[in-house]
């Protein structure tokens, strides 16, 4: 007599999940990746703004130790220093001048390009070069030849060179910086391609033409890539420094008319070894900036349009 064994079922034992690792364990690894940039920011960021902050209440000219003073250096910029406030004066014209033409040219760019079915990524490369080349000294001084007595736009217009001439030689310079128009042009371009084709359509329907779909779909659809530019381009350009350095031969002039801020700044810091009233001077072009950003943020908010707004 046989007998058949009577297989037994066979309990499956649930795979062992895999173990987390402690959050203080986790946290640790985190900041061993972030060290670099931390030490990075600590090091060549944090510290030299402390050192500075340190500096411009004292006078310090580089070679010998820095001496407290206390608010003697700002009292001097703000009302014993004519030139402080003629460097002033030049850096708000040329940022009134250049930024304004620098968006407006790289906005009609970027319109024309978007409308281009055939080469535009050559020219979108074309247009962008200018940017990647134009904060070179290079590229400065060849814009000041071309701007110089005898130079390419003396031939052309017969108007003299404007490098020499104090009513024309900042407009030299902004001319430089709005010629470096590729990077809010790609941003603008980037922009446009986000627009979607049926606002257009629906309003060729309502009987709309070019112009009207302009200001009533591409400003309103644009407005944060218009803002976004705005506010980099206005911040870079209350810092320009080499354009005007190039085209003045580093003095600022003639009679002063290229004196931006920076140049100044770089005058009294490194020229005269008044590296005190240099940080001083540092101190109160970063708050400026701080405040002209924040004025910008505040009366932007009536004017800039965030799609996921109308959804609510």
């Amino acid at each position: 007599m046989t007998t058949t064994a009577i297989p037994t079922e066979t309990k499956r034992v649930p795979a062992a999940a895999p173990k987390r690792r402690p959050k203080r364990e986790r946290e640790g690894a985190a900041w061993v990746f972030l060290s670099p940039w931390v030490l990075g920011a600590i090091v060549l960021t944090l510290l030299p703004m402390a050192v500075s902050l340190y500096l411009s209440f004292t006078d310090y000219d580089l070679f010998n130790p820095p001496k407290w003073v206390g608010l003697r250096n700002y009292v001097q910029m703000f009302t014993e220093d004519p030139r402080y406030w003629r460097s002033v004066v030049t850096t708000v014209t040329y940022v009134v001048i250049a930024v304004p033409l620098q968006l407006a040219l790289a906005l009609v760019v970027a319109l024309a390009l978007k409308g281009m079915k055939r080469g535009k990524a050559f020219y979108r490369s074309a247009f962008y070069a200018p940017s990647l080349l134009g904060a070179s000294m290079s590229i400065a001084l060849v814009w000041r030849a071309v701007f110089n007595d005898g130079g390419t736009v003396d031939n052309l217009l017969g108007t003299g060179g404007w490098v020499n001439n104090p009513g024309w030689s900042l407009l030299a310079v902004a001319l430089l910086t709005v010629w470096q128009f590729g990077a809010p042009m790609v941003i603008f371009l980037a922009g446009l391609q986000q627009i979607p084709a049926e606002l257009y359509e629906a309003a060729a329907v309502d009987g709309a033409g070019k112009w009207r779909q302009f200001l009533s779909v591409t400003v309103p659809m644009l407005s944060p890539v218009l803002f976004f530019n705005l506010v980099l381009q206005t911040i870079q350009a209350f810092q320009v420094f080499t354009p005007a350095f190039a085209v003045s031969a580093g003095k600022g002039g003639p009679a002063d008319s290229t004196l931006v801020y920076t140049m100044y700044l770089y005058d009294r810091g490194f020229v005269a070894s008044h590296m005190g009233y240099a940080s001083a001077m540092a101190w109160v072009l970063l708050l400026v900036i701080g405040v002209v950003t924040a004025v910008l943020f505040r009366t932007s908010r009536s004017r800039v349009f965030y799609a996921s707004e109308g959804d609510r």
